[in-house]
């Protein structure tokens, strides 16, 4: 299953072209009916002439509502990018292609709308706008196709290039961690509080037990629906409706997260490369305050520059960004940073966990934090494990974003090599403690000393009692036991 949006400035057409080539009217609000103008997500289905079956998602194209834009295409894999003829690319066109660069959306395709309130000669002129526009981004040579949303004048090629788009884009991969990000909560009488949103890392069930990441609150799927049809299961890159038992609409509002583990491990604080949009006019500041924006959640932050004593519009850096509030987002992520006026800039999330603050400008933690960016997976996999010690195999695949058995695999080489220690009798499971190789040897070095020590306070005596050896190692009971043995 693959997710569409639609992107472009004000009253472009984006929500007309959705219904000429969906036949569902997107606009569900009666504000945007009275006003005819988008200003929250909207949504429909498409089966393309290949037979493929699409989400789509409407997006406002008002400035004042661009957070809501944000909700919206964050987890899609391919664009339609709408420029009305009558008017040209506009403040919020711009912005809007930046947002899609920063978000890695796989592919675009451009519409150019309203062509029969011009003539050829204004049409072939914002397609050449049109053209120089994608011609900075890394969507340069995409297709520009002109299309009437009133008489239908082009439509059936833009299916047919979506169609084509849609085959080409990335399939979301199955990590064994299902999350859906809620852009849309409500409740249904008769069953309750029903979330939407579009299903990634992992799959859901009927009857499955979930969780909502931020309250902790424990809840239960009853059923799951996708394009008003009812699912068994849902897969990774599916939009799903899913009604839960026993929460409240008001508990699981847009920017929560429905995910499967009992323990989310929240994060107000994040290791990233941040890039500063090439369109804004003014310089990212070291500690400048910015509101983050990752699939539908939204947090205020503050931006700690770590390789540059500033960032000026196109370049970027390491950073790390400390949240106002804890959010639940993984390495690998990709985030949008605006002001309260624009789109400053975004990147992709390189440790979703850092341990500590980075002081700026130290070569040792810039070195590590490219290690992990760029290294190879069992050098990036080493460092946090070094960093995380103890850990285990499936805390290890929770912080790198990686399927459990790519995460088996990868540690399976590391020990292969001596550079991790697994205790258990076990071996290489799934919730083994692991250490690598430098860290069992301090926590070596640590015991043999607190045996010295003991000895030396105690001569007469045969020996530490376990439970005081347990507790100046300050361990618990289980890894306790197995470092032991």
């Amino acid at each position: 299953m693959y997710v569409i949006g639609t992107a472009g400035h004000v009253d472009h057409g984006k929500s007309a072209l959705v219904k000429a080539l969906t036949s569902i009217d997107p606009d569900r609000l009666p504000e945007e009916k009275q006003r005819e103008m988008t200003i929250d997500l909207g949504f429909a289905w498409w089966t393309l002439p290949s037979g493929k079956e699409i989400s789509i998602v409407d997006v406002p194209g008002h400035e004042r509502f661009i957070k809501n834009m944000l909700a919206g295409v964050g987890a899609i894999n391919v664009a339609i990018l709408v420029i009305a003829a009558d008017e040209g690319v506009m403040p919020q066109t711009r912005e809007h292609i930046s947002i899609l660069e920063i978000l890695n959306v796989d592919k675009i395709v451009v519409a150019i709308t309203k062509i029969d309130l011009v003539d050829q000669e204004t049409i072939q002129l914002v397609e050449i706008e049109a053209n120089d526009l994608l011609s900075s981004t890394r969507f340069r040579g995409s297709q520009v196709i002109s299309v009437s949303s009133r008489n239908g004048n082009g439509i059936r090629r833009l299916s047919e290039t979506i169609d084509e788009l849609v085959g080409l884009a990335r399939p979301r991969e199955n990590l064994g961690r299902p999350r859906l990000s809620v852009d849309r909560s409500f409740s249904v009488s008769g069953f309750g509080t029903v979330v939407t949103g579009v299903l990634i890392d992992g799959c859901f069930a009927v009857g499955q037990e979930v969780y909502l990441a931020r309250s902790g609150n424990k809840s239960r799927i009853r059923r799951i629906q996708s394009h008003k049809k009812d699912l068994t299961d849902a897969r990774p890159g599916t939009r799903i409706a899913v009604n839960l038992s026993g929460v409240s609409r008001h508990d699981a509002g847009r920017g929560e997260v429905l995910i499967d583990n009992r323990c989310p491990i929240l994060t107000a604080r994040l290791d990233a490369r941040l890039t500063v949009s090439s369109h804004v006019s003014r310089t990212l500041k070291h500690n400048q305050q910015v509101t983050f924006h990752v699939f539908t959640t939204e947090s205020s932050a503050r931006v700690r520059i770590l390789d540059n004593e500033n960032l000026i519009p196109g370049q970027d850096g390491l950073v790390q960004i400390h949240l106002k509030s804890p959010v639940y987002l993984l390495r690998g992520d990709r985030f949008v940073i605006r002001s309260s006026d624009e789109t400053l800039g975004g990147g992709y999330i390189i440790d979703a966990h850092p341990r500590r603050r980075h002081r700026r400008f130290v070569s040792s933690i810039l070195e590590s934090l490219m290690t992990i960016e760029n290294g190879a997976e069992g050098n990036s996999m080493l460092r946090f494990i070094d960093e995380s010690a103890p850990t285990t195999s499936l805390g290890l695949a929770k912080i790198t974003n990686l399927s459990i058995h790519e995460t088996l695999l990868t540690l399976g080489s590391l020990h292969d090599s001596g550079k991790i220690i697994l205790l258990g009798a076990e071996g290489l499971t799934e919730n083994c403690i692991i250490y690598s190789a430098r860290k069992w040897d301090l926590v070596k070095d640590r015991a043999n000393e607190i045996l010295k020590s003991y000895h030396r306070d105690y001569p007469t005596r045969q020996g530490i009692p376990k439970e005081e050896f347990r507790s100046r190692l300050d361990y618990d009971a289980t890894p306790f036991q197995q470092m032991l043995d």
